[in-house]
C-alpha cells in the first residue's frame, strides 16, 4: 500500500446515548425481567469508533460528524466527545427533536444483547450535515444505514443519502468504510448495495456478509468461514472495495480484491473477564482500521482488531475497555488465541 501524507479519521453518522444495563434473562412478552447496573455512555459508530481510535492512539487526529438534540442527553454526548479529545466541530445540535437514546440490555443468561432505540434527531441527519472541505484525514468511517430515515431515503440523484456522503468523501480524497446495522436482509441489501461502488473497505460480521450476498454463512450456530469467503467473492465485484473483512466470535477473515484470503483466530478471553458485548464490533473495526492507517500487514490488522474487541468486552460501556494499542496487544498475547 502506498504511503499518504493524509492522517487521521473521521467517524460520521449515529451519535446516541446508550443506557447500558444487565438483565437476568430477556423476558417473554407480558412478563418481567430484572435489570441492574445502569451506565450511560455514548453509542453509535460516529461515537464508538472515534473514541476507540483515540484510546488506541491518543496522538492521532480524530474528527466526528453527527447530530444530537438540544437537551441533557445531547450535552452529555458533547461532553463525552470533549473528554475523548475528539474534534467535534461538526457535532450539530438540533432543537427539532430529542437526542437519539438506546436502552441496551445484556442478558446474564445468554450473554446476548438487545437494543431498543428512540431515534429522535437521528431521523433528521442528512448529507447537509457532512462537510469534508477542510479535512486532512485519511479515513471516513460511516454508519448506520437503516435507522436514519432521511439518510436512508433517495437524496437528489442518488439512491440514498449514504451514497451522497460517500461520493463527497471520496471526492475529498478520503478512503471510505461503512458500518452496517441489524435490519432485515432485504432492507440491508437495498440500502448497502448502492453504496458498494463508493467504498474502499467493508468491515462486517458473518451474518451481514451473508445477508448482502444472499448466502448462508452460519451453520448450527457456528460461522462457516469458507462460506464467508465465498460471500465476499460475490460482493467484491459489486463495489470498489480493495478488501472485505468479516469478524465473528471465533476469528476474522479478510478477502482482497485479488482473491487473497487471510484468516486470524480471535483472542481467547477468559469467561470471567467478560462483562458485556456492547461495542465489541466497533472496537474490532477500530483496531483493524488503525492497522490499515499505519500500513500494517493484514494479519496484524486483524490481530489488533481482535485484541481491541477482547479488551472492549471487559466493560459494559462501548469504549471503556479499550486501551492503547500496545496494551491491547499485550493483553491479547497473555490470553492467547482460539
Amino acid at each position: 500500500m502506498t504511503r499518504t501524507s493524509r492522517r487521521g479519521f473521521i467517524a460520521g453518522g449515529t451519535w446516541c446515548l446508550d443506557r447500558n444495563r444487565r438483565i437476568d434473562a430477556w423476558p417473554r412478552e407480558d412478563s418481567v425481567g430484572i435489570a441492574w447496573g445502569l451506565e450511560e455512555r455514548g453509542g453509535g459508530p460516529a461515537c464508538n469508533l472515534a473514541i476507540d481510535i483515540k484510546r488506541l492512539d491518543p496522538a492521532i487526529p480524530v474528527e466526528t460528524i453527527g447530530l444530537v438534540g438540544n437537551d441533557e442527553a445531547g450535552r452529555k454526548l458533547i461532553a463525552e466527545a470533549e473528554r475523548a479529545g475528539l474534534d467535534h466541530r461538526q457535532m450539530h445540535v438540533s432543537d427539532q427533536a430529542t437526542t437519539h437514546t438506546t436502552e441496551a440490555f445484556v442478558s446474564q443468561a445468554s450473554g446476548l444483547r438487545t437494543h431498543i432505540s428512540e431515534i429522535g434527531v437521528s431521523a433528521l441527519l442528512s448529507p447537509d450535515h457532512f462537510d469534508f472541505s477542510g479535512t486532512t484525514a485519511r479515513f471516513l468511517h460511516l454508519g448506520l444505514p437503516g435507522i436514519h430515515p432521511t439518510m436512508d431515503a433517495p437524496w437528489r440523484d442518488n439512491a440514498n443519502g449514504w451514497v451522497t456522503v460517500l461520493k463527497a468523501a471520496r471526492a475529498a480524497r478520503l478512503e471510505t468504510n461503512l458500518e452496517l446495522c441489524t435490519v432485515t436482509p432485504e432492507r440491508l441489501r437495498g440500502l448497502i448495495l448502492p453504496c458498494l461502488p463508493h467504498l474502499d473497505t467493508l468491515i462486517v460480521n458473518d451474518k451481514e456478509i451473508g445477508a448482502l450476498a444472499e448466502m448462508e454463512t452460519t451453520r448450527d450456530g457456528r460461522t462457516d468461514v469458507d462460506a464467508c469467503a465465498a460471500a465476499s467473492a460475490v460482493i467484491l465485484p459489486q463495489g470498489a472495495m480493495r478488501l472485505v473483512a468479516i469478524h465473528f466470535p471465533e476469528g476474522a477473515i479478510t478477502v482482497t480484491r485479488s482473491g487473497e484470503k487471510i484468516f486470524v483466530p480471535s483472542v481467547k478471553i477468559p469467561r470471567n473477564a467478560i462483562v458485556g458485548p456492547n461495542g465489541a464490533g466497533d472496537a474490532f473495526a477500530a483496531g483493524f482500521m488503525y492497522g490499515l492507517h499505519e500500513d500494517w500487514a493484514i494479519k496484524d490488522c486483524l490481530w489488533l482488531g481482535h485484541a481491541a474487541a477482547a479488551c472492549s468486552l471487559r466493560s459494559a460501556g462501548t469504549t471503556d475497555g479499550v486501551v492503547e494499542w500496545k496494551q491491547c496487544l499485550e493483553t491479547a498475547s497473555q490470553w492467547g488465541s482460539h
